[in-house]
């Protein structure tokens, strides 16, 4: 354990120093490049902090945070890595730059080019101070996610595991079989001829008559749904006897003698005599000619 933190302690040292003379190389052009935007000799002189600072800041952040601020800090640290490397690079073509001969703003010759050097060499102190108060409130915002001490339960848990893996092996061992060896009690010698122990008598226990359970007839339940009937057929009938047209028109005259006019219908003689329509219609028409009414 000691070693591993030695390690990891020697490591962010290298780093450290490797940080540190990387900005030493770089510090002459990114100052002679301020004095060319413009800058004074203590702008100039504080320019290469601006720069690098960042950059520092931003590996910090990047080895602090996680997840899309972690990815946001690595984009920032990559952003002024290019912007560093693109400065370095010009105050290398341009001789010019080390003696601070070169007119002010002019960093190429090409116009479109010097624009947009400029552009950037001035924009680097403003991002400095947005991403560098954003980065900084990521860290200061930030809490850990903590790590869980093993519990006995994931002990437990993990000695569960180990035994249902042991019992899908393909041939098993049955576990021996230890016999219960148990002493029984000597046997007693017990007369057969006359009992020892007195015996009280007990007197006779009367058997509860049981109350005669009557029986009920209940419907028996089918558990088949019933089928829908249709038409029963003739057979299945009961025959009714079939009567004369005489026979229904007795019947009608009958039925209807103390009717009035009014009740004369096809439809009352029909309910009344229990025949067809088409009967009861006749019947009505000739029980109306009969009383000299008009037939219908």
């Amino acid at each position: 354990m000691n070693l591993h933190r030695k390690g990891r302690t020697a490591l962010v040292l290298a780093l450290v120093v490797v940080v540190a003379m990387a900005f030493r190389v770089s510090w002459n052009a990114l100052r002679d490049i301020a004095g060319a935007i413009g800058a004074d000799e203590t702008a100039a002189t504080l320019y290469p902090f601006v720069v690098d600072g960042l950059m520092a800041l931003a590996l910090i952040a990047t080895l602090v945070l996680a997840g899309r601020d972690r990815t946001f800090a690595l984009r920032v640290l990559a952003a002024y890595t290019v912007a560093s490397l693109v400065l370095n690079y010009v105050h290398g073509l341009v001789p010019e730059l080390h003696g601070r001969s070169v007119d002010w703003g002019r960093l190429a010759d090409w116009d479109p080019a010097n624009w947009a050097l400029v552009l950037l060499a001035t924009s680097l102190p403003v991002g400095s101070i947005y991403f560098g108060s954003d980065l900084v409130a990521k860290v200061l915002h930030h809490r850990p996610i903590p790590i869980q001490a093993p519990t006995n339960n994931a002990e437990e848990s993990t000695n569960t595991e180990r035994n249902r893996s042991s019992s899908d092996l393909a041939v098993s061992t049955p576990a021996p079989i230890t016999p219960n060896v148990t002493a029984l009690p000597r046997a007693v010698a017990v007369g057969f001829l006359k009992s020892n122990i007195p015996v009280k008598p007990v007197g006779a226990i009367e058997k509860p008559t049981p109350a005669p359970i009557e029986r009920r007839a209940v419907a028996a339940e089918s558990t088949r749904p019933r089928r829908a009937t249709g038409r029963v057929p003739e057979v299945a009938r009961t025959p009714r006897p079939k009567r004369s047209a005489d026979e229904l028109l007795d019947e009608a005259r009958k039925v209807t003698a103390d009717w009035p006019d009014t009740r004369l219908t096809a439809e009352g003689i029909r309910r009344e005599v229990r025949t067809s329509p088409a009967n009861a219609r006749t019947l009505r028409d000739t029980l109306r000619a009969e009383r000299g009414l008009q037939v219908a």
